[in-house]
């Protein structure tokens, strides 16, 4: 009998991990009776009720399995690393707050039976603000189109992996992983299924202007170029335009134009024009710097605190 892993990545989502674990068990003997499993939470530190609750759904039923991490190991390393941690023939990552829907599931299995390895949900559409989802797609079609390898837009990690592609990502020993990257660059023929992304059933999103920039910047730093081509040619259109305005000034001086403006005012307007722009291309360029300096320091993707329900045999595999 094959076995199917469910991995939950989850952070304050006390109101949602017992709903999400009856759906899942409920889903598993209606529509995949066939199929052993396992559902693995994967805990962030969170500050609320999430982790009793837990204990008392893993006490409950052995086959759920919960890890706790020691803190916050944010929004991309704490769900890679709970993948490494299945056991399944395959693992399903989605997420707790019911916006990868449940019923997505057995879809990715009868697309798995087919041969297909890696089987990804793609949200055609969004009951999420509309504004947000807007900003979202701008910013999918620009990783797209500037980045080294191919990329599936609208693709937060939620599918499934093959057990031959986890043993891919395990032995990547990456310490600042981007699945979605990955998934692009390394990952075996992709089958998308479309869905419309719900609203969360409870709580409130914890994503905010930072965490979506910090995800942007690992994205564009990772697997794009065009920072860096944008910070070279536009240095060098800038120091030509500046010396074709100092040569145009000094012509002018030379002539006595009377109409043309005096005193320090185009000077000093200038110096502030190039200094944003130096400043503007420093920070990116370290946006780069970061990125190298958090693999070269190879820190563990998490630190565990407990983990419940795993036997000896599944010791930490990451």
């Amino acid at each position: 009998m094959k076995k199917i892993s469910v991995l939950i990545p989850c952070y304050n989502e006390e109101e949602n991990v017992g709903p999400m674990s009856e759906a899942l068990v409920k889903m598993f003997k209606t529509d995949l009776p066939n199929y052993d499993y396992e559902i693995v939470f994967i805990d962030n530190d969170s500050k609320d009720l999430t982790r009793p609750k837990l204990r008392q759904i893993c006490e409950a039923n052995p086959k759920i399995k919960a890890i706790f991490n020691a803190r916050n190991f944010g929004q991309n390393n704490s769900p890679y690393y709970g993948i490494l941690q299945t056991t399944g023939d395959c693992t399903i990552s989605m997420a707790c707050d019911f916006q990868d829907p449940v019923e997505m599931i057995p879809k990715y299995v009868h697309e798995w039976e087919n041969g297909y390895k890696i089987v990804v949900g793609v949200k055609t559409s969004s009951k999420e603000n509309g504004f947000v989802y807007f900003l979202r797609s701008v910013y999918y079609k620009i990783i797209k189109k500037f980045s080294d390898v191919e990329q599936i837009e609208h693709f937060t990690g939620a599918g499934l992996y093959d057990k031959s592609f986890v043993n891919v990502m395990r032995d990547l020993k990456d310490p600042k992983p981007f699945l979605r990257g990955i998934v692009g660059e390394l990952g075996f023929k992709i089958k998308t299924i479309p869905f419309e992304q719900p609203q969360r059933r409870a709580g409130k999103t914890h994503n905010n202007f930072y965490t979506l920039y910090d995800t942007a910047m690992l994205s564009i730093t990772s697997y794009t170029k065009i920072g860096l081509r944008i910070a070279t040619i536009g240095g060098g259109v800038v120091a030509a335009l500046s010396v074709i305005v100092a040569l145009v000034y000094l012509i002018l001086k030379l002539c006595n134009w009377n109409d043309f403006p005096a005193g320090m005012a185009p000077v000093t307007i200038g110096m502030f024009l190039l200094g944003s722009i130096q400043l503007f291309f420093i920070g990116f360029l370290g946006e780069y710097i970061l990125n190298i300096n958090e693999r070269i320091m190879n820190r563990p993707l998490v630190v565990e605190e407990e983990r419940i329900n795993f036997d000896e045999s599944e010791d930490s595999k990451a």
